[in-house]
């Protein structure tokens, strides 16, 4: 009986997970104040499955371009990922680390006033934050960031950082750069971690980050011919021009229909093993 009901729940999850998005997102926008954040408070937007709960949760992380599209709605990516975790049974906070701080996007600045390492004293509110609410499950908790927010998961992960307080089960990072995290010499994750990315990626290239995966012995996984961005929903691959710290400026974006899949399947995975512990 018991080998039916997981059976019965891993293909709802299957099935959740791999589902287009079937409505529109109406978030809940919550402001997180706390004496962990150095660059003050912050706003973050609140998705949650119909019900009390409590939840299963993740703490999701926007990249450079900031959370929002340009009419101010949630970005296309993290309206994608949010249908499938919240059809998955999930919580999701979507950490705002720009707006309050008077930023709308990064990629195009050369010098940035938010860093990562900035960025993971959100990633430790927002988990507070999560830890107060009675509708959220604080023991079973997940990271996922992309790209800066990849990044930021890197820098939240560093031992002895978030040693108070709710902890997280498992940490993604959709293609980070991890030249910087590299060079500090002691860095380990301090929770199972998998890093994403595209093997042709040439605005945050995968060799640092292989090289880190086997110095520090987490999960790193490269899909063939994939740029970055690949797993977006419906994006045109192109030459991304203005860039402010890549080389040239000049980097390749865009959907990868295979690298996607796999990307989602994996996700789903991950996330069903790490909730399903009690």
């Amino acid at each position: 009986m018991l080998i039916h009901r997981l059976r019965t729940v891993s293909a709802f999850l299957s099935i959740a997970m791999a589902a287009s998005p079937a409505h529109a997102l109406e978030p809940e926008q919550v402001t997180i104040a706390s004496a962990l954040v150095t660059k003050g408070p912050f706003t973050a937007q609140l998705l949650r499955p119909p019900g009390p709960g409590p939840f299963p949760a993740i703490v999701a992380l926007h990249g450079c371009g900031g959370l929002f599209n340009r009419k101010g709605e949630l970005a296309r990516r993290e309206t994608d990922w949010a249908e499938r975790f919240l059809a998955a049974g999930y919580a999701v906070l979507f950490p705002d680390s720009f707006t309050a701080r008077g930023l709308k996007q990064i990629c195009t600045v050369k010098t940035r006033t938010i860093f990562p390492k900035d960025r993971a004293d959100d990633v430790a509110a927002a988990a507070e934050w999560l830890g107060r609410q009675p509708f959220i499950d604080a023991k079973r908790l997940a990271l996922i960031g992309w790209s800066h927010g990849a990044m930021t998961v890197l820098w939240a992960l560093r031992p002895d950082f978030m040693a108070a307080g709710p902890q997280f089960r498992t940490a993604i990072a959709f293609y980070p750069g991890c030249r910087e995290i590299a060079r500090l010499p002691d860095w380990r994750p301090r929770l199972p971690l998998t890093i994403l990315m595209g093997a042709a990626d040439d605005w945050t290239r995968p060799g640092p980050c292989r090289e880190l995966a086997q110095r520090a012995q987490f999960r790193f996984i490269a899909y063939p011919g994939a740029y970055h961005d690949f797993d977006a929903p419906g994006r045109r691959v192109r030459v991304r021009t203005g860039l402010g710290t890549v080389k040239g400026g000049r980097a390749h974006v865009g959907t990868d229909p295979a690298a996607r899949a796999a990307a989602i399947d994996e996700v789903r995975k991950i996330l069903a093993a790490a909730f399903a512990v009690p």
